[in-house]
């Protein structure tokens, strides 16, 4: 009953998020979150990679982007001042957090590793394991106001936020710039909006394999990682099914798929019973569906920067990229002792990509050398999406 309980909590943040968003959209005479256009703003994208869709109802302004960007680093949008989104989202990790799973502000975990926002623009749904959560500016509401799990702990305390916000001079300014619509408005749905617009600018497309593969230059890659990105996209692999496209994942919208695409796939991580079971706190798509068949089933992330986001799978049960390699080898995880004691390669559900393979000593080398080649430095760096108020202390 808990895990029903959870996610009608999460859809109600989402379904609450989308009603202040609306009220807000006809007062200003906006079209609904869910329409979705080209986005007009300069993402400074080389011209062979797409521009992402985001909602009519919210377009992305570099007024708004800078707003989200201080509201993003800011402890206030946290209930006692000790947690940001960046708390869980760090940029040197490619806005990952390097932990398994992660605490809130009452030492509460979340069931799930926290997952990179870079190129998040490009995901037509959201989160692991959450086929209703379509928005950015739907989703923000979980880590702001979401109770099971506690995360920034504002729920009841919006009024708290909104007179913390408003303290601050700057904001008084950044909201005025970003919402004249509102006339400035400092609420929550502002607030979330904002905060949608910057998590979108976060775009990486200038990696190492970028450069090589997109725009031609033969010497920013090695030979081992040719040898690699052949053996990804080969059919002994099977990599390139889950794993493909601008985003190396198989989830994805954007202006030239409009129509986009969406799956989640059971990859044999657990099969507690013999027949398939996963750990009761995290089954998967299967807790929103209730589907027997959809145990397991998590969406597939971007291996975009995949060498700087571990730990990696839904639960950040493993620790690093060989260790990921091992898993998919073996066509599933064993777990040989406690409570998850299970063999996945047998897992009945499991996906038909995962036959398992062979991969002799350099090949693996060579299939890590590629992976690397998807790090994106400058994003890790990039100012435009660092920490503002970083910059004002130092400037002082």
């Amino acid at each position: 009953m808990k895990r029903a309980s959870t996610w009608a909590l999460l859809l109600a943040a989402g379904l609450a998020c989308a009603s202040v968003l609306h009220a807000q959209q006809n007062a200003a005479g906006l079209q609904p979150i869910d329409a979705l256009v080209s986005s007009r703003f300069d993402f400074g994208l080389p011209a062979w990679a797409p521009k992402p869709l985001e909602p009519a109802a919210n377009p992305t302004t570099l007024a708004k982007v800078e707003l989200g960007r201080h509201l993003f680093y800011d402890t206030r949008l946290s209930a006692d001042g000790s947690m940001s989104c960046e708390s869980c989202h760090l940029q040197e990790r490619a806005f990952t957090d390097g932990r398994a799973v992660s605490e809130g502000v009452t030492g509460q975990q979340t069931p799930r590793n926290s997952m990179t926002l870079v190129n998040v623009a490009y995901f037509p749904v959201l989160t692991w394991a959450n086929p209703l959560l379509r928005h950015l500016e739907q989703q923000a509401l979980v880590p702001l106001i979401g109770q099971e799990p506690v995360e920034l702990g504002l729920a009841g305390k919006e009024a708290q936020m909104v007179k913390h916000l408003a303290a601050e001079p700057i904001y008084r300014k950044l909201f005025a710039e970003a919402f004249p619509e509102a006339n400035g408005e400092i609420s929550l749905a502002t607030v979330v909006r904002a905060l949608s617009a910057f998590q979108r600018s976060i775009i990486s497309v200038r990696s190492p394999y970028d450069r090589y593969r997109y725009e031609g230059d033969v010497d920013a890659v090695s030979d081992a990682a040719i040898r690699g990105e052949a053996l990804f996209f080969s059919e002994r692999l099977e990599c390139h099914h889950c794993h493909n496209g601008l985003n190396f994942a198989d989830t994805v919208l954007h202006e030239r798929n409009k129509t986009g695409e969406i799956a989640f796939h059971n990859t044999g991580l657990y099969n507690l019973d013999g027949k398939g079971a996963y750990p009761a706190d995290n089954t998967g798509i299967m807790e929103i569906t209730g589907r027997a068949e959809d145990m397991g089933r998590f969406r597939a992330p971007s291996l975009r920067n995949v060498a700087v986001t571990g730990p990696y799978m839904h639960d950040g049960s493993i620790a690093t990229l060989d260790e990921v390699i091992d898993h998919y080898a073996a066509g599933g995880r064993t777990i040989a002792k406690g409570a998850h004691t299970g063999v996945g390669r047998t897992n009945p559900l499991k996906s038909s990509f995962l036959p398992g393979f062979a991969l002799s000593a350099e090949e693996r080398a060579d299939l890590l050398a590629f992976l690397n080649t998807l790090t994106d430095d400058q994003v890790l760096r990039d100012p435009r999406f660092s920490n503002p108020w970083l910059e004002k202390d130092n400037a002082k």
